[in-house]
């Protein structure tokens, strides 16, 4: 039933997607698909309705792959849009959502370095050290769209904060990036979580304030060399 908006699966074949309730179905000839990418663009389709809305589930995570409407609607949004787009009033309000975003960006930065900083808890001998690490922490995890935990509202900001230490030194202080891990269900959760024991065991060293050989760890061995976190991958 076309004129019902749904939620619907991709599927490979061209002009198919998958229904909730498993069948196939095909949008009828005189539809289009809207690839994601322009949000305006998108809500205005879907107020207008009808829409199948067409989504892949990759492991946990659900990606937009785009809107199926009426062709003729969407020429119509497009060009009102456009028009809209053309005039002063929404050049100034972009340029005013620009300024709101980069201080937004800017305050998080800063809240989250502070958040791994209280984490660590280092030792005061060892404050400078924190120093650096927060700051190669927040350098690696919270540029927008990073896709690092850090960028998640799904859990607290410390949880946030915690996670981004350990997946930093699970790539910086371990061999994790060049370890040969079978596939097998559950193989690599249990490298990571034997690997956060190993990091949480080395930074308790820092928090307790004992005498720690910087010749020899690896932790200050990833500082000393100037990690150059921003191309590091997805936690």
């Amino acid at each position: 039933m076309p004129e019902q908006t749904r939620i619907v699966s991709f599927h490979p074949a061209p002009r198919t997607v998958r229904s909730a309730e498993g069948p196939l179905l095909n949008p009828p000839a005189d539809w289009v698909l809207v690839p994601p990418g322009d949000p305006g663009l998108t809500r205005r389709i879907k107020a207008a309705g009808p829409t199948w809305t067409v989504q892949e589930k990759k492991g946990r995570k659900l990606f937009s792959k785009g809107v199926w409407t009426s062709g003729a609607a969407v020429e119509t949004i497009r060009s009102d849009l456009a028009r809209e787009r053309a005039t002063p009033q929404h050049a100034k309000k972009r340029q005013a959502d620009g300024v709101r975003r980069e201080r937004g960006q800017a305050e998080y930065v800063e809240e989250f370095q502070q958040t791994v900083l209280e984490y660590l808890a280092f030792h005061t001998r060892y404050a400078a050290l924190a120093e650096r690490l927060a700051h190669a922490v927040a350098a690696h995890a919270t540029p927008v769209g990073s896709g690092t935990v850090a960028r998640t509202k799904r859990i607290p900001v410390e949880q946030r904060a915690e996670a981004a230490v350990i997946a930093w030194m699970r790539h910086q202080t371990t061999g994790y990036d060049d370890m040969s891990i079978a596939r097998v269900k559950g193989k690599r959760r249990e490298v990571r979580r034997q690997l956060a024991g190993q990091s949480k065991r080395l930074l308790s060293g820092y928090r307790s304030g004992s005498v720690v050989d910087s010749r020899s760890c690896p932790l200050a061995g990833a500082l000393a060399r100037g990690v150059s976190t921003p191309e590091l991958g997805p936690s």
